[in-house]
């Protein structure tokens, strides 16, 4: 039985005032995802903890059944998804161009990410000028991904055990690098961070002087002045998905994170484009899922609800949500007249349409849709409704195994064939045979 999860990234929100005190996922007229719940079994799900705030890469890796102590980094996959080059031993950072203005000797984030905006050759200027760089026999290279986007490699004997200089928030100081404590590599990290804040200083003296930022001054716009970065990893060896869950995988979505992803866990990456029809772009990826004959298990990813929800519009999210559920028409047909196929609609996590955070806690809805899976009584798919289901709430990789349970994959549990337990029925194991 194939199983197809459709993640609706950042689909769980907050009730607000504007959408009569309700979600844009409550607000929003979803015909199509109301079907599916009402054909399957209903839930919350949270990839960790409730009220734990994860990012994407993070809630993906857990909800994928992985032992969050083997993360290894958003840096390392958006490296690996955005075709860097970089040996194992590197620590990998996102980095990007940020403004700070100086207060009491203290430098206070003005402008980030989004708001650096210059043509192309001009940002690519500004990093070139600050790379190749070596300090303390630490040595650091960055790689321009996107419009104000790179990778910072970073070689020699590192560690990625250190801390962000990015706060993320407006009118917050920059941070010191420092070593994160409890860490197993404590000289490392401590040498890392030494030099990180040494290069950081390097980007700063040379960014400030730059002939572009001296335009960008003299055009009134927000000088690019400090390379900001966040969330340092490295390559750490992953046991296969089909090795954990005895699924042939494949991962459709449009981001470099989900293809590195995809990478390091062993399933096959099918990167596709974004355009400005998320509804059309979700029904021709499902078409993708539903028509390939070589995988297990697909998983259907759409980031239009999150990105709408980092405009901070609930309005917007709801319209979004609406265009994704308009994209599900052929595919609630498709579900209606097979028994062949088990269907898993979530997402990741919640993005808040108005908060000071970027993601929050709140778990979101969750449904199972496939041949003699429980029915209950939910007719809606939203965060409140879906939390009056039979299914209760999931957490981490129970998602995993309750997806292996209904697709009629699972063993019993402590019943082994082979030298290591696995929690579905292996395909292959050493016959027994008679000794002499």
């Amino acid at each position: 039985m194939k199983i197809i999860l459709i993640l609706l990234d950042g689909v769980g929100d907050r009730s607000y005032k504007i959408l009569n005190n309700r979600t844009p996922l409550q607000e929003a007229h979803t015909p199509n995802l109301d079907r599916l719940a009402q054909l399957g079994s209903n839930g919350l799900f949270h990839s960790s903890l409730i009220g734990r705030c994860l990012p994407s890469e993070t809630a993906h890796y857990l909800l994928f059944g992985y032992d969050p102590r083997n993360f290894p980094g958003r840096g390392l996959l958006e490296a690996v998804g955005e075709g860097v080059s970089f040996n194992n031993g590197d620590v990998l950072s996102l980095a990007h161009l940020s403004s700070v203005t100086w207060h009491k000797g203290i430098p206070v984030l003005t402008h980030g990410r989004s708001a650096i905006k210059d043509d192309t050759r001009k940002i690519e200027q500004l990093f070139g000028a600050v790379t190749p760089y070596e300090t303390q026999g630490v040595r650091f290279n960055l790689c321009r991904t996107g419009p104000n986007d790179a990778i910072l490699v970073i070689s020699g004997d590192v560690s990625p055990h250190v801390s962000d200089s990015d706060p993320m928030i407006i009118g917050r100081p920059m941070a010191k690098v420092k070593p994160v404590s409890g860490n197993p590599e404590p000289e490392k990290a401590a040498k890392t961070a030494d030099a990180l804040n040494n290069y950081l200083s390097y980007c700063h003296s040379i960014l400030t002087g730059h002939e572009v930022n001296r335009h960008r001054t003299e055009a009134n716009l927000p000088s690019a002045n400090f390379l900001a970065t966040q969330r340092y990893g490295r390559r750490i060896p992953q046991e296969p998905f089909y090795e954990l869950w005895g699924l042939k995988g494949m991962i459709i979505a449009s981001g470099s994170v989900y293809m590195g992803l995809a990478h390091e866990l062993g399933l096959k990456p099918f990167r596709v484009k974004d355009t400005k029809h998320p509804g059309e772009d979700l029904k021709e990826r499902i078409r993708i899922a539903v028509s390939d004959t070589s995988h297990d298990f697909i998983h259907v990813h759409t980031k239009a609800p999150d990105e709408a929800g980092h405009t901070k519009d609930p309005l917007r999210k709801k319209e979004i949500i609406e265009l994704l559920d308009q994209g599900l028409d052929e595919f609630v047909r498709e579900v209606e007249e097979r028994n062949n196929m088990l269907v898993v609609v979530t997402a990741d996590h919640s993005t808040p349409s108005s908060s000071t955070l970027i993601h929050s806690g709140e778990p979101v809805p969750l449904t199972l849709i496939g041949p003699n899976v429980r029915r209950d009584e939910v007719n809606a798919f939203d965060e409140v409704s879906a939390s009056s289901g039979c299914m209760g709430l999931l957490r981490g990789q129970e998602l995993m195994l309750m997806a292996l349970n209904y697709s009629d994959r699972s063993v019993l549990h402590g019943h082994r064939l082979g030298e290591k337990e696995k929690r579905y029925f292996p395909s292959t194991y050493e016959p027994f045979k008679l000794t002499d």
